[in-house]
C-alpha cells in the first residue's frame, strides 16, 4: 500500500510527501496559470506508467539472464473524441484519454527476447491498474 499526502502551497503548486520523508513539488505549466515549478498531474501519471514498464521489463530480463542494457519508454497522453478512438470498446460518446507509448530495449537481445519484453511491458502493475476498473473512495483515518 502506498500513502501520499498532497498539500497546497501557493497558486497551483503542491508539495507531495511520500515514503520516509520524501517530497516533490507538482505544478501546472505557465500556459495553464501555474508557475512551472514541477511536473503536472498527467506528467506524473505518464512517469508512473513509464517507470513501471521499465522496472517490470528490467526485472524480467534480469531473471532470465538476458543482456538488457537499457529501457527507454516514450509516452504521450491526449484527450480525444470517443468517436475518433478505433481502440475504444467501452466508450462511444464524449471523450476518452489516450496514452500512446513506445518501448525500446537496448542490448544484445534477439528478436524473440525483444518480442517477449514487449509483451511483458503490457503486464506491468500500473498498466494493469490503468486498464482495470478503479474505485476511488473516502479515506477513513
Amino acid at each position: 500500500m502506498s500513502d501520499v499526502t498532497v498539500t497546497s502551497l501557493s497558486n497551483l503548486r503542491n508539495e507531495v510527501r511520500y515514503g520516509d520523508d520524501h517530497t516533490l513539488v507538482t505544478d501546472e505549466p505557465l500556459s495553464a496559470d501555474g508557475e512551472d515549478a514541477g511536473p503536472d498531474p498527467y506528467t506524473l501519471l505518464l512517469a508512473a506508467l513509464g517507470s513501471c514498464i521499465s522496472m517490470t521489463t528490467t526485472l524480467y530480463a534480469r531473471r532470465k539472464n538476458w543482456p538488457l542494457e537499457r529501457v527507454i519508454v516514450r509516452l504521450r497522453q491526449e484527450r480525444i473524441h470517443a468517436a475518433d478512438c478505433v481502440e475504444c470498446t467501452r466508450t462511444s460518446e464524449g471523450y476518452v484519454q489516450r496514452i500512446q507509448r513506445s518501448v525500446t530495449f537496448e542490448g544484445n537481445l534477439d528478436e524473440e527476447q525483444r518480442a517477449r519484453l514487449q509483451e511483458i511491458a503490457h503486464k506491468c502493475p500500473v498498466h494493469k491498474t490503468l486498464t482495470s476498473e478503479i474505485a476511488i473512495t473516502e479515506l477513513k483515518e
